[in-house]
């Protein structure tokens, strides 16, 4: 049986109790599982060949409706909820850096029906650290009144120092890094978008749905001339004038500095910044 069937299941048996009013709710609480499943997906990062880390903080953002229905159940469907990542990634063979958990979050950019999830590393100070993993644990980013908030002063979702043998530890899955030293022994920039490098081999990149973009992003929710990528010391990202604007490590910005492992999301489209010394 498959753990979002157990899952539901599980929420079944408690329908005439704790949870006989949330199933009322427009978000269904085994969407947002599924949705859980699909981000420890999206964000695993190899190790080395016998560990894969996916995230273990997560948060579910709702709109307003939707929350106010599930907020009175959050305790306990949170625990339910990451007791079905915890059991997903045993099925699928992922390891976490810390405890799980699960926050649900009221979005007023967000309409009845609709969700959002992000997530992040964060290591636990008893927690075995991954081969190559950078020593020590990462700060937690304070929670911002009525946001998660990852402030860019927050270790970035993924290490940023490449270990021994040239491979960044935070490369995702089926990522490369560029083969070779850069000329001159200077530091080298790209982009990976869902597992595909982009060299950044000038200053400025603009990235958009635009085929005038330097790198063309074919997602709706991205404009013509979305944003723009500066390399330097240190590097940043620009909003132009988008409808949808940019998420930077979690953070909705109109520019941020960026650093080796940033995340950056526009529309639906997650862009992982990279850079080394070459």
């Amino acid at each position: 049986m498959g753990v979002l069937k157990k899952f539901e299941q599980r929420l079944e048996g408690l329908v005439n109790g704790t949870f006989a009013k949330v199933f009322k709710s427009e978000v269904q609480p085994v969407e947002i599982a599924g949705a859980l499943q699909r981000e420890c997906d999206n964000n695993a990062t190899i190790w080395n060949r016998d560990r894969t880390v996916v995230p273990n903080d997560f948060i579910v953002e709702l709109s307003t409706p939707d929350f106010e229905r599930l907020s009175p159940y959050s305790g306990q469907l949170g625990d339910e909820l990451a007791g079905m990542v915890r059991d997903y990634a045993k099925q699928q063979r992922y390891t976490f850096m810390g405890p799980i958990k699960v926050h649900l979050e009221k979005a007023d950019d967000l309409d009845t029906g609709l969700y959002r999830v992000r997530s992040r590393t964060l290591a636990s100070s008893t927690s075995q650290a991954p081969e190559r993993a950078p020593a020590g644990p990462a700060p937690a980013a304070p929670r911002g009144q009525g946001g998660y908030g990852y402030p860019p002063a927050a270790a970035p979702p993924m290490p940023s120092t490449p270990p021994p043998g040239g491979r960044p530890g935070g490369a995702p899955m089926g990522a490369r890094p560029p083969a070779g030293p850069g000329p001159g022994g200077r530091t080298r920039h790209w982009i990976e978008i869902n597992g595909t490098r982009h060299q950044i081999s000038r200053p400025t990149l603009v990235l958009g749905r635009s085929t005038d973009a330097d790198v063309r992003i074919d997602d709706p929710g991205v404009s013509r001339r979305h944003c723009e990528i500066r390399t330097g010391t240190p590097s940043t990202i620009q909003d132009l004038g988008s409808t949808n604007g940019i998420v930077v490590d979690g953070q909705h910005t109109t520019r941020a500095t960026l650093r080796d492992g940033s995340r950056i999301v526009v529309g639906s489209t997650t862009i992982i910044y990279r850079q080394a010394e070459g």
